[in-house]
């Protein structure tokens, strides 16, 4: 499982925040996985610069390719570990050989 840091707009971090937004859609360009950990981290494209605000999810669920998304995107489903306990849930998952 690996931690990936990214870039979040304000218009899409806020509802991210509020757990309005509970999928990432991305390129994928980074071999993402399920139960990998995505520190989100608020960007003004305006300033250029970091807000200071992050905010930490895990990836539940990948989709991928077509003929729902584009070539090299994917669809991340993500949960705000602290609030929904999922920490645990994929580790149950990843022993009864839900998750490869």
């Amino acid at each position: 499982m690996e931690t990936h840091e990214l870039k979040t707009w304000p218009e899409y971090f806020e509802p991210l925040l509020r757990g309005e937004k509970t999928v990432e859609l991305r390129k994928d360009d980074r071999g993402y996985a399920v139960g990998d950990t995505l520190i989100l981290r608020e960007y003004d494209p305006e300033t250029g610069q970091y807000t200071g605000r992050s905010c930490t999810r895990l990836v539940t669920h990948i989709l991928r390719g077509e003929p729902w998304l584009q070539p090299g995107y994917a669809a991340l489903s993500v949960v705000d570990t602290e609030k929904e306990g999922a920490l645990e849930r994929v580790a149950q998952a990843a022993k009864s050989g839900a998750i490869a």
